[in-house]
């Protein structure tokens, strides 16, 4: 094994025909013994001479004086530093010929400690210093060679039999079509016999409804059902249609104007189901590259309208306008592109995973100052916020132009189903060329049109209905106040009384197994049915999980009496055997 390193000094070459020495280069290597040896081959074309093992020192401090090559190929050496002169004689072509076998045992040895030596040592190249590079070469030699001798990967030449087909679908096992329910979520939950009134009939018996949302306790009103009886023999049951392909029928334009005069708007537009305003409103508005700035305790349907809409999704704390301010700031500030991308604010006006009521009047001026739009959901306080249920602009006195979206479901304070957006005529003129719930899904049935139509005429008519509730909420909160293990974290003005655990187990699986152990007695022994915040596995609320009551102006000064006494007789029970 030889290796070579070109130096910058000068040995000479040997011409056999001339007999004359020509300039060529001397080929160094370098070990860190102290020895000095010179050993000397000549060939026909060049001379190499190999100082090894040779001290590091001698070389870097410039040691060697002189080497002199005669025509008699007598290579004299002389070294500065070193006591002796050596001088070897040598015949051109051949290695020096061993005199005894000491001779050749040491060349041996010499040859091997040069092979295992050179991949490690240190070598002068023009001046530059390289260290193991031999080393490192000769790895990078074996591993191209070992990734070119590789076969490349080749289909089979011949096709499968049919067996083996047969064996290879047999072993497949595909994946299940929908995910496996967590055991939480496999319960049954109760089935109604009855309208879902203040009171319906569950397993044949007569219970206290707190888990519909029947605010103004319209469900089975009298001109309700008058009106859809009559709207069915004219109509029928369904409208056969989209709103832009012969699905629009008079008794939609008359509910949409109907909705937009009571709220104070230019125009509105119907949705045949509640969820899918969300789904549909949210999207014909905010596109991919806008920001969407949310409160992280909306429900599953703006999530989802969120989802569809591919922004960028930014939630904040919720309720905390603090939070808010800091979002709106900081996406003001990054943003080189914000005043030329859309950017909007979504939030419920109550919030049906907590009960809450957004500060309205705080982030209009939030919204002002940045600049933002800002769309609100008026599913649960529409018909039940403000001296007249007008929802939250007439609660805290801002104009409902001051709103640039108002979303809200029929099938709560109106006791329908489908839902609705009011708003300025390009808002709602936009939607309708681009809204995929109103473009693609069938129009709301006129039936529940006119329902929705009677239900607001019975609350204009009717405001002691808000009244009504409103004094239900306060009795219910008076009788829960020192409920033990329970809190309240609703508003009080708000028809949604929530109750969460005072002390969390510190997994949202237990807890959700305590709330529905208590929600089980108190329709078993007590007749008193109430929802727990279950949440689905699509649902990526925060929020702590509790017992949400849906108070109706229906309810009695009995029934909500009944419900306080039993809620404060099942809780301590089933916490204490819970311990």
């Amino acid at each position: 094994m030889v290796a070579l390193f070109l130096g910058s000094h000068a040995l000479y070459n040997f011409d056999q025909r001339k007999r004359k020495p020509t300039p060529t280069h001397l080929a160094f290597v370098y070990s860190p013994l102290q020895n000095f040896q010179l050993e000397l081959f000549l060939s026909p074309v060049f001379v190499i001479a190999y100082f090894s093992p040779v001290h590091r020192g001698l070389y870097n401090q410039r040691c060697y004086s002189s080497v002199t090559l005669f025509e008699d190929s007598v290579l004299h050496v002389n070294v500065e530093g070193a006591d002796t002169e050596a001088l070897y004689v040598c015949t051109p072509g051949k290695v020096p010929i061993m005199e005894s076998v000491t001779d050749v045992l040491q060349a041996a040895i010499d040859w091997a400690s040069l092979a295992f030596e050179a991949p490690f040592a240190r070598a002068d190249v023009f001046g530059v210093h390289i260290g193991g590079h031999l080393f490192v070469e000769g790895l990078l030699f074996v591993v191209i060679f070992y990734l070119l001798s590789q076969k490349s990967y080749k289909p089979p030449k011949r096709p499968l039999t049919d067996k083996e087909i047969d064996e290879l679908c047999d072993e497949w096992t595909p994946e299940p079509l929908i995910p496996v329910l967590p055991e939480e979520m496999q319960c049954e939950p109760p089935q109604l016999e009855s309208a879902a009134g203040p009171h319906t009939i569950i397993s044949g018996k007569e219970v206290v409804n707190l888990a519909s949302a029947n605010y103004l306790g319209l469900l089975g009103h009298k001109k309700l059902l008058d009106s859809c009886t009559s709207s069915l023999e004219k109509y029928g049951v369904g409208s056969c249609g989209p709103r832009g392909f012969y699905g629009t029928i008079d008794v939609h334009l008359d509910c949409e104007a109907r909705i937009a005069k009571f709220l104070g708007t230019p125009d509105s537009i119907l949705y045949s189901y509640g969820l899918s305003t969300n789904f549909s409103a949210i999207p014909a508005f905010s596109k991919k590259g806008d920001i969407i700035v949310v409160d992280e305790g909306v429900h599953w349907g703006i999530q989802n309208g969120l989802h569809l809409s591919r922004s960028t999704i930014v939630y904040f704390k919720h309720n905390d306008m603090a939070s808010l301010q800091r979002i709106l700031e900081k996406i003001t500030v990054e943003k080189k592109r914000a005043k030329e991308i859309r950017r909007y604010i979504v939030i419920e006006a109550v919030y049906q995973n907590s009960g809450q009521i957004a500060p309205l009047d705080e982030i209009i001026i939030l919204k002002e100052k940045y600049r933002f739009r800002l769309l609100m959901d008026e599913s649960n306080s529409f018909g039940v916020l403000g001296h007249s249920g007008r929802g939250l602009t007439e609660y805290y006195g801002v104009p409902i132009e001051k709103i640039d979206i108002v979303t809200a479901a029929m099938g709560h304070s109106l006791a329908a189903e489908g839902g609705f957006c009011t708003g300025s005529a390009r808002v709602i003129d936009h939607q309708r060329l681009s809204s995929s719930g109103y473009v693609f899904s069938a129009s709301l049935p006129p039936y529940l049109a006119s329902a929705a139509i009677s239900a607001i005429d019975v609350l204009e008519e009717n405001p002691n209905l808000i009244t009504k509730l409103k004094e239900n909420v306060a009795l219910l909160w008076a009788g829960l106040s020192g409920l033990h293990g329970l809190k309240i974290v609703s508003n009080p003005h708000s028809p949604i009384v929530f109750l969460k655990l005072k002390d969390s187990t510190g997994s949202l699986k237990s807890d959700l197994q305590l709330l529905e152990d208590i929600a089980d007695q108190l329709l078993r022994e007590h007749n008193v049915f109430v929802v727990v915040s279950k949440r689905s596995t699509l649902d990526k609320c925060p929020l702590p999980v509790g017992i949400r009551l849906f108070v109706s102006a229906g309810h009695s000064q009995a029934d909500l009496e009944k419900v306080c006494e039993s809620l404060n007789s099942v809780v301590p029970s089933v916490l204490n055997n819970r311990r």
